[in-house]
C-alpha cells in the first residue's frame, strides 16, 4: 500500500484529490445502500414491491441520466457537476433517514441516483484529462481507491446500522456534505480542453449526441464490454446465491458471502497496480482487454467443475464445496477486472478523439447499465431454470460463454484497428445558414 500511495503522489494535486474523493464517495454510498432494503421492509414495514420500486428508482435515475450528466460536464465544466452530485447526494441520504412517506422516499432515492449520474462521468473525464499520457496507470490507482471504499463502507455501515439506520444515513450525508466543501475549496476548476471547445459550445446537444451515435467503433466497443459488467456483478448476485444454496442462510452463509466480497476487494487493493504495470509492458490495450474478459469468463470454471462433485449432506465437505469454488470465482473475476479496467477507461478516451469525453463516458455507462439489468434478469432466469431442471451447470456455462464471446468481440475490434480509431463524425462543422 505504501508503494501505491507513493505512486499517487507523483500525480498532480487534482488527480490525487479525485482518487481520495472516489474512496470517500464509495465509503459513504456503501455504508448505507446495502442496508436500505432491510430498513424499508423492516423498520418502515413497506411491502416488497414498494421496496423494489424505491431501489429501482435510484438505479433508473442514475443509469438513465448518465448521458445528461456527461453532457452537462462537457458543457459547463467538470467541477460544477462533481460538486452538484455531492450536494444532491447529501440531501438524498439525509432524507432517506428522516422521512417515511412513499413520495419522499422515492424523491430521495431519485436524488441519490441523479447525483451519481452527475459526478461519475465528470470524475472520469477530469481524471483522464489531468493524468495525460499516464491515464492507464491513473485509472489503475483510481480502481484501488474505488474498491477500498466498497470494502470499508459496508463494515462502517454495519456498525452504525446496529445502533440505528438513521444514524447511518446522517453520517453518510455528513460525509458527502464534507466532501462537497472540500471540492469547492480544493478542487481546481476544469473543463474539457480548450481545443475545439468553442465548436462544442456552438453545437446543439442533439447534434453532439448524433455525432457520438455515429461513432461506430465506440458503440461497438461499448456493446462488446457489456458482458464484463454482467460478469463482475455476479459477485453480488450468482455467487452469493450459490453460497447460500449450499451453505444455507445462517451464520455460515453470511460469513462465506462476506469472504467473497473481501477477496474481491482486497485482491484489487493489493494487486491492481502490479497487474496493470505487467500488462502494459507486454500487451497492447486491445490484447489486455481481451485477456481480461477471457479471465472473467474463465472465473466460472471452478463453479462448473464443482457441479460434477456430489453434494455432501453436511460437514467439512459441504463447507468446502460452498466456499472454495465461489471464492476462486470471485478472485478470478477480480483479476480479470484488474487487467481490463484501466485499458477500458483509456480506450473510451481514445475512441472519443479526446472530445466530449464526459459525454462518451455517460453514454457508455448508460449502455452498460442497461446491459447489467438485462444480464441480471437472464442470469436469474438461468439460475431458476437450472434448479427446476436439475442442471446446476447451466448458469456457469452461460456465464463462461458470455465472457469468451465478449473477449472474442474485443479481439476482433483490436485486430481490425477499430480500438485505435478516434471519432471523426462529431468534429465541429462550419456554421451554415
Amino acid at each position: 500500500m505504501k508503494g501505491t500511495l507513493a505512486q499517487v503522489r507523483t500525480y498532480e494535486r487534482s488527480v490525487q484529490l479525485l482518487m481520495v474523493n472516489q474512496f470517500t464517495i464509495n465509503l459513504g454510498f456503501y455504508m448505507l445502500m446495502p442496508y436500505l432494503a432491510a430498513h424499508l421492509s423492516g423498520t418502515l414495514g413497506l411491502a416488497g414491491w414498494i421496496v423494489g420500486l424505491v431501489l429501482g428508482v435510484r438505479n433508473f435515475s442514475q443509469q438513465g441520466m448518465f448521458l445528461v450528466g456527461g453532457t452537462l460536464a462537457d458543457r459547463f465544466g467538470y467541477k460544477p457537476m462533481i460538486v452538484a452530485g455531492c450536494v444532491l447526494r447529501t440531501v438524498g441520504f439525509a432524507t432517506l433517514g428522516l422521512v417515511d412517506s412513499l413520495a419522499a422516499l422515492i424523491a430521495a432515492s431519485a436524488a441519490t441516483g441523479l447525483a451519481g449520474a452527475l459526478f461519475n462521468p465528470a470524475v472520469r473525464a477530469y481524471l483522464a484529462a489531468d493524468a495525460g499520457e499516464r491515464r492507464v496507470e491513473a485509472f489503475a490507482l483510481f480502481n484501488v481507491f474505488y474498491q477500498a471504499g466498497i470494502l470499508l463502507g459496508p463494515l462502517v455501515g454495519m456498525v452504525l446500522t446496529g445502533v440505528d439506520f438513521r444514524i447511518t444515513c446522517l453520517v453518510a450525508a455528513g460525509i458527502f456534505a464534507l466532501l462537497s466543501i472540500v471540492q469547492i475549496r480544493a478542487l481546481p476548476a476544469r473543463r474539457a480542453d480548450d481545443k475545439g471547445k468553442k465548436g462544442q459550445n456552438q453545437e446543439g446537444v442533439l447534434a453532439q449526441w448524433r455525432g457520438i451515435l455515429a461513432n461506430r467503433p465506440f458503440l461497438l466497443f461499448s456493446g462488446a464490454m457489456i458482458g464484463s459488467y454482467v460478469l463482475s456483478f455476479q459477485v453480488y448476485l450468482a455467487l452469493p446465491l450459490e453460497v447460500r444454496r449450499l451453505g444455507g442462510d445462517g451464520e455460515f452463509g453470511t460469513a462465506a458471502v462476506a469472504v467473497l466480497f473481501a477477496v474481491s476487494g482486497l485482491s484489487t487493493i493489493v494487486g491492481q497496480t502490479r497487474v496493470t504495470a505487467w500488462c502494459k509492458a507486454r500487451y497492447e490495450p486491445g490484447q489486455a482487454l481481451t485477456r481480461g474478459l477471457a479471465a472473467m469468463g474463465l472465473a466460472f470454471v471452478p463453479l462448473l467443475l464443482a457441479t460434477a462433485v456430489p453434494v455432501p449432506a453436511s460437514g467439512v465437505g459441504l463447507w468446502l464445496l460452498a466456499t472454495v469454488p465461489p471464492t476462486l470465482a470471485a478472485l478470478l473475476l477480480a483479476i480479470g477486472t484488474m487487467i481490463a479496467y484501466p485499458f477500458e477507461m483509456d480506450t473510451i478516451v481514445r475512441l472519443s478523439g479526446d472530445r466530449l469525453v464526459a459525454t462518451h463516458y455517460g453514454l457508455y455507462n448508460t449502455i452498460c447499465g442497461i446491459g447489467i439489468t438485462l444480464g441480471n434478469l437472464l442470469t436469474g432466469a438461468s439460475l431458476d431454470a437450472a434448479r427446476a431442471a436439475g442442471m446446476p451447470a447451466l448458469p456457469w456455462i452461460v456465464l463462461l460463454a458470455l465472457g469468451l464471446a465478449c473477449a472474442a468481440a474485443v479481439l476482433g475490434l483490436h485486430r481490425t484497428g477499430r480500438l485505435a480509431t478516434p471519432m471523426r463524425s462529431a468534429e465541429p462543422q462550419p456554421a451554415t445558414a
